[in-house]
């Protein structure tokens, strides 16, 4: 069970007050992280792959923003609705997500909670099965940035397209 600070509960849901701009005040640092987004972008690993890993971290870290920006990604290089929808609940997807895909939704899962997992011998070695080492390494990169930009926009309180009137 989640525990949330009860000024948290009554903040969800509810405009929030403008916050300082990170990106203005800390342009460098958030430039050097956009910076490995952009090698992700021509990594190894199939674009649509980093892309799904980036949207089921963003629903594991509760962020609206991300969650909006890579589904409508996904939905953009072609991604099925039905398969969308699905993503929360992928291992019970059955074969709608590949082998590797699950793979990587599920060391996903380990390194976004990693507080409570540990990254267990069982889980690595359950995603280096699928990932040479190169692309093992890219992906656990690609989880680790989507986590620090979890943790930018969610207190910067970036508005998801989505949500702009």
């Amino acid at each position: 069970m989640e525990a949330h600070h009860p000024a948290t509960i009554k903040e969800k849901g509810h405009t929030m007050s403008k916050r300082i701009d990170i990106y203005k005040n800390a342009t460098e640092p958030y430039s050097a992280i956009l910076g490995v987004n952009t090698y992700l972008k021509n990594c190894s690993l199939p674009a649509d792959l980093v892309e799904l890993v980036f949207l089921r971290v963003s629903l594991i870290n509760g962020c609206a923003y991300c969650i909006d920006k890579h589904s409508r990604d996904l939905l953009k290089s072609g991604m099925t609705i039905d398969k969308l929808v699905l993503v929360p609940v992928w291992y019970e997807a059955g074969k709608l997500f590949s082998e590797r895909e699950q793979a990587a939704l599920a060391w996903a899962e380990v390194v976004t909670n990693i507080g409570e997992t540990t990254a267990p011998d069982a889980d690595y070695e359950a995603v280096t099965a699928h990932f040479n080492d190169k692309e093992y390494a890219e992906l656990t990169i690609a989880i680790a940035l989507m986590n620090a930009m979890n943790r930018l926009a969610i207190p910067g309180r970036m508005t998801p397209l989505a949500a702009k009137g």
